[in-house]
């Protein structure tokens, strides 16, 4: 397969109260949507739009979306195509908690750049429409995850913590 254009990465920063420390660029960002678009077939420029959020925001999109009333690390909403339209080469949103991924990264003892890296891989794969609900799935899911990190020169996220979905 040849390797696909640079997707366009939208990305929207809403973390609020103390400015973090560190968070991903969009240079980094588009490598790992990139890296992850690479091993599929998608449209040239499919865009993806990641926006960082604070915990607040994650909670409620993750209560009303997925019935469950905490903040976490990613959530994946695939864009849905509108009836009577033919194509476009969006491919979703992504929704990072800055927070959730920052105290998993500390607890893991993982760098914090890997972490977002993990994270917006693995969210960009369910955006794909990969899973992990069924052992089989979950398999071939973190396969995928560990082949792009590695490209990264990242870790086996899954080496020593249990996943944290």
């Amino acid at each position: 397969m040849s390797p696909a254009p640079a997707p366009i990465v939208d990305l929207q920063v809403a973390v609020s109260g103390d400015e973090p420390a560190w968070l991903p660029d969009e240079t980094a960002l588009t490598a790992w949507v990139g890296a992850v678009l690479a091993r599929h077939e998608v449209a040239p420029n499919t865009e993806v739009t990641i926006r960082l959020v604070d915990c607040e925001e994650s909670r409620a999109l993750n209560r009303d979306y997925r019935g469950k009333d905490k903040p976490t690390n990613v959530l994946s909403f695939p864009f849905e195509m509108p009836p009577g339209v033919e194509a476009a080469p969006l491919l979703g949103d992504l929704i990072v908690c800055h927070a959730v991924v920052a105290c998993e990264a500390q607890e893991q003892h993982k760098p914090l750049a890997h972490h977002y890296a993990h994270m917006v891989v693995h969210g960009t794969l369910h955006l794909l429409g990969y899973d992990h609900i069924e052992d089989a799935e979950a398999e071939e899911m973190e396969a995928l995850e560990r082949e792009i990190l590695s490209d990264f020169g990242i870790a086996d996220p899954y080496a020593s913590d249990a996943r944290q979905d």
